[in-house]
């Protein structure tokens, strides 16, 4: 496949710009596809062209036209979604006759595996260990687990970034939580233990690529900002049994915990790009693993990496707020600047623009920076109102 012309989108995300580098480094031509106006990989030496589309949480079909249009276009041969358009994608690859290849499930695995109960259950049907997980739909769900709240996590079944999670709630902080079968919840036993978020590429359900690492710090209760790279034996085995016994192809990741007597235990999955991609910087044989079929690749980046325009904004205030500025300091000495690369520095000068552009968002919305980040491909379900 070398020369050939790949569609990445998301390229608002520091992932979608990680995968433009490295494609291009291997000789592919990286088109880059969002809604913003300004993402930082559209500055990148890596994209070839930047195509900016309309928001597909708020006009769904106008987003399809123009995917499809762009793919006859440029001579689109493979696309390769970043972010949670890709249900959008999986959408419109199960609703029409699309000429190339959607590197993503199809659309009902997509769903499966992003519905946070659902997926649980599918890992206990591989024969994995997974935490009791109660699907909640009603008052009458949520009164059934109200006694023992002090035992649980609370989130929605469709959130990101831990949003409106509510961990070991008093029974009295259930009541702002309103479960239907529309806005569907959970409430999982709360698992004590390490935290290890996965990166991983497969091809009908054979691993090629993997990557496992921790979050040192986060904006707000979410999405880490500077990560540092870990191994586990068992965790390698869950993605393994996970990958194979759905015969997956795409990008894949999983919110795992490991207990004190070694058990792996999953939390969530994301069937998506995550911030263990920026481990991996050897581009020819990323994508002679992830395109032609090569053999595995190892993650080769050793030691922490951050965006560190992010810890200033969101692991500065932490920092303080924790009595922690010391570690603060140590961290963005050892970390590594995610953004960048050699030969290609206006994309780490381009988050500026790109961070005013959310910050617009943010402030007409009334949101955080977090949430107006993904604002408008925010996927949440198939019942989900187109909201204005």
């Amino acid at each position: 496949m070398a020369g050939s012309t790949v569609l990445v989108t998301g390229a608002r995300a520091p992932v979608a710009l990680h995968l433009a580098r490295l494609l291009h480094g291997a000789g592919r031509r990286v088109i880059l596809a969002d809604s913003p106006a300004r993402p930082i990989g559209a500055a990148s030496t890596a994209c070839a062209a930047y195509h900016r589309l309309p928001p597909p949480r708020f006009v769904a079909d106008a987003y399809a036209e123009a995917v499809a249009s762009l793919v006859r276009t440029e001579g689109v041969e493979l696309v390769i979604p970043t972010c949670e358009e890709v249900f959008y994608l999986g959408r419109l690859w199960q609703d029409r006759a699309m000429p190339v290849r959607l590197f993503a499930p199809d659309m009902a695995m997509l769903s499966r595996v992003h519905d946070k109960h659902a997926f649980i259950r599918l890992a206990q049907g591989l024969g994995l260990d997974a935490p009791e997980t109660t699907l909640l739909q009603s008052d009458a769900d949520l009164e059934s687990v109200r006694g023992h709240s002090r035992e649980l996590v609370f989130k929605p079944v469709w959130s990101r970034f831990a949003r409106d999670v509510l961990l070991r709630p008093s029974p009295g902080e259930l009541d702002a939580v309103r479960p239907s079968p529309a806005v569907p919840w959970v409430a999982q036993r709360f698992i004590a233990g390490d935290e290890i978020s996965t990166y991983a590429v497969a091809i009908e359900g054979k691993l090629k690529a993997l990557a496992f690492y921790r979050s040192l710090y986060r904006a707000g209760k979410g999405a880490g900002i500077c990560f540092e790279p870990v191994e586990d034996a068992a965790a390698r085995r869950f993605v393994e049994i996970f990958v194979a016994g759905t015969g997956w192809t795409g990008q894949i990741s999983f919110d795992l915990m490991r207990e004190k007597d070694g058990t792996v235990m999953p939390l969530e999955c994301n069937p998506r790009a995550v911030s263990g991609l920026h481990f991996f910087r050897d581009a020819r044989r990323f994508a002679d693993a992830v395109l032609d079929d090569g053999p595995e690749v190892k993650a080769d980046v050793a030691g922490l990496q951050t965006v560190r325009l992010a810890m200033w904004i969101f692991g500065l205030p932490a920092a303080l707020r924790s009595d922690g500025l010391g570690r603060f300091r140590q961290t963005m000495r050892e970390a590594g600047e995610l953004l960048d690369w050699p030969g290609d520095p206006a994309p780490k000068k381009a988050q500026w623009r790109a961070l005013a552009e959310i910050a617009g968002t943010a402030l007409r919305q009334r949101i955080s920076l977090q949430a107006a980040s993904t604002r408008d491909i925010e996927w949440n379900g198939p019942a989900q109102e187109q909201p204005r």
